[in-house]
């Protein structure tokens, strides 16, 4: 197959990149290694949209942080997509760490981020009434929020896919050689060939790049390590929490969720350059956790915890450690779109604009299309219905009517709808993310073997080829009787 447009990597930007290539009269795919789109960073990350105040001044990070998070409400709005604008607060605890607020805030005031305060011990208890009795003010960011994010990268590769993009899934890609004007990509699913290629391979950009020659960056692994606490103690916490940042990032913070639940986390412990798979928790990463949130909000806990999880950021080794996005000086052709480790997520949709300007300087023969369809339609939550809108929709159609995870609400409907849309689930942990079910308390104890059948019943393969998360995630194998 031969395309204008190859992007590599379906994480968050990848797929924001995609949509944005789908704009333009041009054949484009996605090459996905993994048996869905969302399954590295974008699954597994603090899902924060950043107000802009970290980054160093004048840094790509800096410029894109603030702009991402001014389009944050407009993207997720045409993509529908969970977002809500709760503000965060950088938390002091002595008067050194109310000295760093101040540099903070100057360096949020360069960046462009608007309205922000430096609030006093009183106004902090007001905004957080469970706050440690320790913290003596904070930094107030009301630009900053939260969002969905492994939904902001399905959602906009659906919203590719109606524009006329190509996904090709357990697509990894193993060699890049450029002959007569073409890439040809060596990938896990065949060759294909592009015009242009667009690197967003996350951990693996560094690899990506040096396939063409390109060994001009390098990218360390990082893990982060989280606790998610049940939808019980979200009363516990009213905005995004932070402790002061050191070196190795943010810190810990503890924050809502977008769907209601309240997040722990991360660590920040870099791995070696070959430990790009290890997604393990650890006792000890995991206590890190505990042990800091405790100094946040002391009644918060883990008694109430329902799962943890462990994911990695692409942390660029520079002195500058800033985002790396820019053709390739080997060949120009090649863009890369490396080094998005946090405020990755924030900038996402001002990546994708950024990107986009710098392929319509190098390949300008490339019009937009006048029938972009710009929005990806909502997809049908029942539990957000009121009583007489689910009546009338289980009259048109019953299978919204039997809920299948009743931890989150989910019906057999909704779960059909992910599998039959662009780009749809093809295993277990795909519909969990398309439509929570799995994502509750019991973390699909009761709904997992349901969801495996309708799985199967849907795309018409046997039960046993049903997996958790492709590879050789495998739930069953034969019958026994």
């Amino acid at each position: 197959m031969q395309y204008d447009v190859a992007v590599i990597g379906a994480g968050v930007c990848g797929a924001m990149v995609t949509r944005e290539m789908s704009k333009y009269d041009l054949s484009v795919v996605m090459l996905e290694k993994c048996n869905d789109v969302s399954m590295g960073t974008s699954k597994a990350n603090s899902a924060i949209v950043h107000a802009g105040f970290d980054a160093e001044v004048g840094t790509l990070k800096a410029k894109l942080n603030v702009q991402g998070a001014s389009l944050m409400a407009y993207y997720c709005n045409k993509l529908n997509v969970p977002y809500k604008n709760i503000g965060s607060l950088v938390v002091a605890y002595s008067w050194d760490d109310m000295q760093t607020l101040e540099v903070l805030f100057e360096r949020g005031f360069n960046n462009g981020v608007p309205n922000m305060q430096i609030i006093s011990q009183e106004e902090l208890r007001t905004m957080e009434p469970y706050i440690s009795d320790e913290a003596i003010g904070a930094l107030w960011a009301p630009t900053a929020g939260i969002v969905s994010p492994y939904e902001l990268a399905i959602a906009s590769t659906e919203n590719a896919v109606m524009n006329g993009a190509k996904v090709r899934r357990n697509s990894g890609v193993f060699a890049i050689e450029y002959k007569n004007d073409m890439f040809v990509i060596s990938t896990a699913s065949g060759v294909i060939k592009a015009k242009y290629v667009i690197n967003c391979a996350g951990v693996f950009a560094d690899q990506i790049a040096a396939m063409i020659g390109d060994t001009s960056f390098k990218i360390i692994p990082r893990k982060g390590e989280y606790y998610l606490l049940d939808k019980t103690e979200k009363k516990m916490v009213n905005h995004v929490l932070f402790r002061c940042p050191s070196p190795m990032g943010k810190g810990i913070l503890v924050t809502p969720t977008a769907h209601g639940n309240v997040l722990m986390g991360p660590t920040a412990i870099d791995l070696d350059f070959d430990s790009k798979l290890d997604m393990d928790t650890t006792i000890e990463g995991l206590d890190i956790v505990k042990d800091a949130v405790k100094q946040v909000i002391p009644n918060l806990t883990t008694r109430n915890a329902i799962t943890s999880f462990a994911g990695l950021r692409a942390h660029i080794e520079s002195e500058d450690s800033d985002f790396v996005i820019a053709p390739s000086k080997v060949n120009e052709h090649f863009i890369n779109v490396a080094g998005i480790e946090s405020p990755g997520l924030t900038a996402a949709p001002a990546i994708a604009r950024y990107v986009g300007n710098i392929f319509k300087q190098i390949a300008p023969q490339y019009v937009k299309k006048e029938n972009f369809q710009s929005k990806r339609p909502a997809p049908i939550r029942v539990n957000e219905l009121s009583l007489e809108e689910r009546k009338a929709l289980v009259a048109k159609d019953s299978r919204y009517g039997k809920i299948i995870c009743r931890c989150e609400g989910i019906t057999e409907g909704e779960i059909i709808d992910a599998i039959k849309a662009p780009c749809g689930a093809r295993d277990v942990d795909g519909v969990k993310r398309r439509t929570r079910a799995g994502m509750g308390r019991c973390q699909g104890g009761f709904c997992g073997s349901k969801v495996v059948e309708i799985l199967a019943r849907e795309l018409d393969v046997p039960m046993n080829q049903i997996t958790k998360h492709g590879d050789r995630s495998k739930i069953l194998y034969n019958k026994t009787k």
